[in-house]
């Protein structure tokens, strides 16, 4: 017995000590790779700023989170903020004599491929070159890449140029099979976020919001490669219509590229066009190595900082970093208020909404805010429903056009699995003290009463929200329902009806945002701090954190949004502002 008790204290010992080990090699890793970002990079004369696959373009320090299990993801996060200016200042870099665009596939957003798109037309203002190079392009991709002054692609490569489509699944029928009950309460016509639990078809209203939703993208999108390739707009639909991207031959036949050549050949015709010797490398620098390297060049803000406070996500009570926790933005709103080196603040939304409760939080700090500093809001991808209700505090309003805003409705949806219970032999009952004391069961669902009270709940939440729209928009609160009801606008739509006051970039607000402040020589920084890698190791390591990793790999982005929607509490407590679906261009 004394023997197999040292057995096992050895091995304990040995675990401990194996992790210990396993924990301060981890620690020296993070150490050294922080060591090495730190390097300063020197840009060497004629080189080329190259944007490849490895770059995703984000919108917010949140979404700028590499754990502990991504050490095999070598992809550069770069805002778009970062990823603009980086632009502008190329343009002017004697040392930078081109962009060179070469990626076939490329994560961002529509507001976010606007921005950068718009900033190489102007990088093109200078005389320098803008190249393009692809394989299989997808269409985002091909987006960003047309606006250059040659495309160049693979012989056997092809563009995915195909136009703009979105499809909702409906679960009505899906549910009742399986005795899954869904109590949905809801006001406006259009409030599609909860129409797929409630039917097993497209409404004519959804329809309709959703047709004219991406006519409006898809028209802004076509006319800028149309006019970059220097296509009349009835031939480039045509090469939409007939997919005439997907043959590479075809592609150049129709003007959606120049010529088709190998990667290698085109790397020759760069060395030609700075006059490169064949046996010698191209000057390549990548847009994050370029950012590090011009990172001394900031202005020192002598007369303050203009803050940037990023939402980007969905909006909750409580705590979290990523997304938009309630309690988190409280507390930031609150140091960028008390902040005196701070002068105006600029509030960059791409949220479609979330928490009622939380976004009222939230909305009610940046109100004290701008008593005391200029507030600009800019919207980015998506600022609907509750990302537009917080936008209600601002001095300005500026969306891009592409951006899908407004949402301006509620609802309420509650999961319950009686039927299911009862096929399988369950049953529940129970003894209570008052009449609603068990409002709410897993099993029997919600009570008349309490299904009463919500109603008056979502009703007066919408009047609530209507109001702020009024006051903020100067309209009425007729005029507000009648573009209300939950219905969706693009940015451009937005316009239009009066929901925003410009359109314009990050950029353009910020820049206005220091207009209004008096500041000439001002600094930007960005809030929330993006987490450090010690702390984001720790957050890691959270059970929850693990397991939601895994499920997303495993279901996939589109099928985990789905099984969130029903399964998060966070997402089903209380009164939602919430956006009907997420569009993605494909």
């Amino acid at each position: 017995m004394k023997s197999f008790f040292k057995s096992v204290l050895a091995n304990i010992v040995a675990i401990f000590i194996i992790g210990v080990i396993f924990f301060v090699f981890f620690v020296f890793m993070i150490a050294m790779s922080a060591a090495m970002g730190d390097q300063k990079v020197n840009v060497k004369s004629d080189s080329i700023l190259t944007l490849d696959y490895k770059t995703n373009i984000i919108d917010s320090p949140t979404e700028d989170q590499q754990g502990i299990f991504d050490f095999n993801n070598k992809n550069q996060n770069i805002l778009v903020y970062d990823f603009v200016e980086a632009i502008q200042n190329a343009k002017n870099d004697v040392k930078i004599k081109g962009i060179s665009i070469e990626t076939d596939f490329i994560s961002a957003g529509f507001t976010q491929l606007d921005a950068v798109r718009a900033a190489l037309e102007d990088f093109k203002k200078s005389g320098k070159f803008v190249y393009a190079y692809g394989n299989m392009v997808s269409q985002p991709a091909y987006y960003l890449g047309s606006v250059a002054d040659q495309y160049y692609l693979h012989p056997s490569g092809g563009i995915e140029l195909k136009g703009m489509a979105t499809e909702v699944i409906y679960w009505k029928s899906f549910a009742e099979k399986y005795g899954i009950g869904l109590e949905v309460i809801r006001h406006g016509k259009y409030k599609a976020a909860v129409e797929p639990y409630l039917r097993d078809d497209m409404s004519k209203e959804n329809r309709e919001q959703l047709s004219t939703l991406l006519s409006d993208i898809w028209s802004t999108v076509s006319t800028k490669i149309a006019a970059s390739r220097k296509i009349e707009p009835a031939v480039f639909k045509t090469a939409v219509d007939s997919l005439y991207g997907i043959i590479p031959e075809l592609s150049v036949q129709h003007k959606l590229a120049d010529k088709l050549i190998q990667k290698s050949e085109y790397d020759q015709l760069l060395k030609q066009k700075l006059k490169v010797k064949k046996e010698k490398d191209l000057n390549r620098i990548s847009v994050s190595k370029y950012i590090a390297a011009n990172s001394d060049r900031k202005s020192s803000g002598k007369d303050g900082q203009v803050a940037v406070l990023y939402a980007s996500g969905q909006i909750f009570n409580g705590e979290g970093y990523q997304n938009i926790y309630a309690k988190n933005f409280v507390e930031e709103i609150q140091k960028i208020a008390d902040n005196d080196k701070i002068k105006a603040v600029v509030f960059r939304i791409n949220s479609p909404g979330g928490s009622a409760n939380a976004s009222d939080e939230i909305l009610f700090e940046l109100q004290e805010l701008k008593k005391k500093k200029p507030l600009v809001v800019s919207f980015g991808d998506y600022a609907a429903s509750g990302g537009y209700y917080m936008a209600m505090a601002a001095d300005k309003i500026y969306s891009e056009p592409n951006t899908i805003t407004g949402s301006i409705g509620v609802f309420g949806m509650i999961t319950y699995f009686k039927d299911l219970a009862n096929r399988n032999g369950i049953n529940s009952y129970d003894v209570t003290t008052n009449s609603n004391s068990n409002y709410y069961s897993i099993i029997n669902g919600v009570s008349p009463s309490a299904v009463d009270m919500f109603t008056k709940s979502v009703e007066g939440t919408y009047k609530r929200f209507v109001y702020f729209v009024t006051q903020n928009r100067k309209k009425s609160f007729e005029q507000i329902d009648e573009v209300g009801g939950g219905r969706v606008w693009s940015g451009t739509r937005a316009k239009q009806i009066g929901l925003v006051d410009e359109l314009g970039s990050l950029h353009d607000a910020v820049n206005f945002a220091a207009q209004k402040a008096k500041l000439k020589e001002y600094k930007v920084s960005a809030y929330p701090k993006k987490l450090t890698q010690f702390e984001q190791i720790f957050k890691d390591f959270e059970e929850d954190k693990i397991s939601a990793r895994y499920l997303r790999k495993k279901m996939g982005d589109e099928q985990y949004k789905i099984f969130e929607q029903v399964t998060n509490p966070k997402l089903q407590s209380g009164v939602m502002m919430g956006m009907p679906y997420t569009i993605t261009l494909k």
